[in-house]
């Protein structure tokens, strides 16, 4: 019985790993086909006017933020999976505002109401995990969202815990779906889907 278990959870982590591959592969792979053809199409067409060659080149830079933060995210969560190495003191309510404000310009593109309440939240943990949880929720809730829809994130303390709380108009996520969605590259409507 023990050995079959150990296999069990042998074979449990072999096929998350493969899983992961997969995942991180079709990922990667999208924005490198919107920079492959972006550059493509630019140079099949000899006549590209320099506002066109200039709305390719912003096309090819927002892939490659993509990219880059796919690879950063990536990174952290094959370092969430190994046991932590520091704990020092994070204030979420910074991770919160660094968030907002990379996400402003989406947002500002889909029209979103934003509003923040921005209080101490001081805890001890990794700080890049911690950073890229707050991002993640504050990403999220602008790419899973309506036009014109709201979006609320607030830091401080409560019951002498610290808290962050994101929260967004778009759809309501059904509660039998909310487990896999703790499973990384998990979308609602299942992996590996790299669209809207």
């Amino acid at each position: 019985d023990t050995f079959d278990q150990m296999l069990a959870r042998l074979d449990t982590a072999f096929e998350t790993q493969r899983r992961f591959v997969a995942n991180a592969s079709h990922e990667l792979r999208t924005p490198l086909a919107i920079t492959r053809t972006e550059v493509d199409v630019a140079l099949a067409d000899r006549d590209a006017s320099p506002a066109e060659l200039r709305a390719m080149a912003e096309r090819v830079r927002e892939a490659s933020e993509r990219s880059e933060r796919l690879i950063e995210g990536l990174l952290t969560l094959a370092r969430s999976e190994r046991q932590l190495r520091a704990r020092e003191p994070v204030d979420l309510s910074l991770a919160a505002a660094d968030a907002l404000s990379v996400a402003r310009p989406e947002a500002e593109r889909l029209g979103l109401r934003v509003s923040s309440v921005l209080g101490g939240a001081p805890v001890a943990g990794d700080r890049a995990l911690l950073e890229r949880l707050v991002a993640n929720l504050v990403e999220n809730a602008v790419r899973h969202n309506v036009a014109g829809g709201w979006l609320e994130v607030d830091t401080g303390l409560a019951g002498g815990r610290a808290v962050a709380r994101v929260a967004n108009g778009g759809p309501v996520i059904p509660p039998e779906k909310l487990p896999g969605l703790f499973e990384p590259f998990r979308r609602l409507g299942g992996d590996r889907t790299g669209s809207d």
